[in-house]
């Protein structure tokens, strides 16, 4: 018969192995779904967030990157995050201006047109984005700039009028707007065909950075970079409030914590990319050009008439959002 001492000790080994037990079962997963490849630099920065994630929470929380729309597609990201199908997503904010336009302030061409600006941009932003989203169940962990957006051609782009009849790939109603005022044919693609429409002729112009032309290989298919810095939309990363709310303080501590590290590290890293990005579109074969007078000027106008027509739809918080901006 075992001893008292040895009943003590198996009794004791029993709740050590109980206690242990419900912090193997506290481990969470999170699914994050994003539109860009693995290679590009918001998803590498997606990839650090969540190994700081995990190692902060010692692996209590555990986020799983799905790059290159593997898991949704961009414009399903949102609505995944929102009713729960994802805890936590990556989103181009511009793509969701029809739903409210507030989310496509950084995609007004010639607004904010520098890093210096877009941050300033983002500073009056964030506030709106954060009540919104909350209010629609989720809440704004981090944003991160692209780029500057120039325009890509298969000829030599002078004026707004070379631009005429082109097809022209939009990704948000932005970019379809601009084909609109400049007379282009725009098409609807999203950064995961994008290879594909240009290799077979649906796609021969189209404004984005040189981070996505280095991606998708642009330089085997158009041959101008036309470096217009016309606006830096952001990638934000969006979190289920519910999902949020299910986390202990801890954790939810270190989320916001390694959401903070990769929002800081994200711009200064698109700042960087940014040249070394044009660097390697030059290096392929691509001309990259400084716009024309012409082009300029007639680009300004596209800008004002969009920046009136969303000041339009974005009511009094547009308008407030945008007089804090000009201070």
């Amino acid at each position: 018969m075992p001893t008292r001492r040895q009943l003590v000790s198996i009794a004791l080994g029993a709740l050590a192995a109980f206690s242990l037990a419900p912090s193997a079962l506290a481990q969470t997963k999170w699914d994050l779904p994003a539109a860009y490849p693995a290679s590009n630099f918001h998803s590498e920065n997606l990839a650090q967030f969540a190994a700081d994630v995990d190692k902060a929470t010692g692996g209590k929380l555990k986020i799983t990157v799905h790059a290159n729309a593997s898991l949704f597609k961009a414009p399903e990201i949102k609505r995944a995050v929102q009713g729960g199908q994802a805890q936590i997503g990556e989103i181009l904010l511009a793509n969701f201006s029809n739903e409210w336009p507030i989310y496509a302030a950084d995609g007004l061409p010639f607004l904010a047109d520098s890093y210096d600006e877009a941050a300033k941009l983002y500073k009056v932003q964030r506030p709106l984005l954060e009540k919104k989203l909350g209010e629609q169940g989720m809440l704004l962990l981090y944003a991160v700039a692209w780029p500057p957006q120039g325009i890509y051609a298969k000829k030599p782009i002078n004026s707004a009028a070379d631009l005429k009849g082109v097809k022209w790939r939009a990704y948000s109603p932005s970019t379809a707007r601009i084909a609109e005022l400049v007379g282009a044919q725009p098409v609807t693609v999203q950064a995961a065909e994008l290879s594909q429409a240009m290799a077979t002729g649906v796609v021969e112009s189209y404004m984005s950075s040189g981070s996505t032309g280095y991606d998708t290989k642009t330089y085997e298919h158009l041959k101008f970079y036309v470096d217009t810095q016309a606006w830096l939309p952001k990638n934000a990363v969006i979190v289920n409030k519910a999902a949020f709310d299910a986390l202990d303080a801890p954790t939810k501590a270190a989320l916001q914590k390694a959401g903070a590290d990769a929002e800081t590290r994200g711009w200064a890293t698109s700042r960087a990319k940014n040249t070394e990005y044009l660097d390697l579109l030059k290096k392929n074969g691509m001309t990259i050009v400084t716009p024309t007078p012409q082009l300029k000027a007639d680009m300004k106008k596209v800008g004002e008439a969009m920046q009136k027509e969303w000041l339009d739809k974005a009511g009094a918080d547009g308008k407030a959002m945008l007089d804090a901006f000009s201070k």
